[in-house]
């Protein structure tokens, strides 16, 4: 299956470092080599960097400038691609992105779910993997439900209702964010890590690369990530509980939904 990588902080903070990490593992160190993506909201929320290949990311040109230097965001959010559904090609690549309630939403999904998703007239999906399909499926349950974008509770509450009922057709880890707030869930494996002062060294899985974030950083910068699998060799990392889902705005969990 895929992998996942996103960020969320307090600051507008680039991604570069987290990303080389996770772009090995497309074609590289890990079997995901059927496309890679990465988008990045404007720190002032006007817009959305999203960029995607459908070919593998640990050879990609483009892949590799990201790795050196990312934009920098409140929200970002990557995926590196195995596919399990629908062929490798371009609109099969994660993440996709959709306007809802006057807001841009960015999602990405690792697992593999059963059946035909059902879909309506407003929200279609340009491809054909189960993810894309899963997107526009909450999409149309939020405007069912009468969810107000502006309440991030309601918003979260809801999110996790249906990921509780997308994940009784397989597998369901995915990130979704309209560019303030970042949410996560999980049925199998995520995990995540806040990166706070005093700030410490941190070190790459692969490629063993280091960094210093004392000398990246203020002291009031809280910059979280999440991934599939963890990324460094010296930070604790934790793991999200199965079922559950977590909230983050300005890098700090905001609110869990647990099983």
């Amino acid at each position: 299956m895929c992998e996942l990588l996103a960020l969320n902080a307090n600051t507008p903070t680039d991604m570069a470092f987290s990303f080389r990490g996770l772009s090995r593992r497309g074609g590289g160190s890990g079997e995901h080599a059927d496309g890679w993506g990465l988008a990045s909201f404007t720190p002032d929320g006007s817009g959305l960097n999203l960029i995607r290949e459908d070919a593998p990311a640990a050879f990609s040109l483009l892949a590799e400038q990201l790795a050196e230097r990312s934009p920098r965001a409140l929200v970002s959010i990557a995926h590196i691609r195995k596919a399990t559904q629908g062929q490798v090609a371009l609109e099969n690549c994660h993440p996709f992105a959709r306007s809802w309630q006057g807001q841009t939403w960015v999602f990405a999904h690792n697992g593999n779910l059963a059946g035909s998703i059902p879909h309506g007239d407003r929200y279609r999906p340009f491809g054909d993997t189960d993810s894309e399909a899963a997107f526009c499926w909450i999409l149309e349950q939020l405007d069912l439900l009468g969810v107000n974008a502006r309440d991030h509770e309601a918003v979260a509450a809801a999110l996790h209702r249906c990921a509780t009922e997308l994940a009784q057709r397989g597998t369901f880890n995915a990130l979704i964010s309209n560019g303030q707030w970042l949410f996560a869930t999980a049925t199998t494996r995520l995990h995540w890590l806040t990166r706070r002062a005093p700030f410490r060294t941190a070190t790459l899985l692969d490629p063993p690369v280091q960094v210093d974030f004392s000398t990246l950083t203020t002291a009031n910068d809280v910059v979280t990530i999440l991934s599939t699998e963890p990324l460094t060799t010296d930070e604790h990392w934790h793991s999200l509980e199965p079922g559950s889902s977590m909230l983050w705005w300005n890098g700090e969990l905001l609110c869990q939904h647990r099983p």
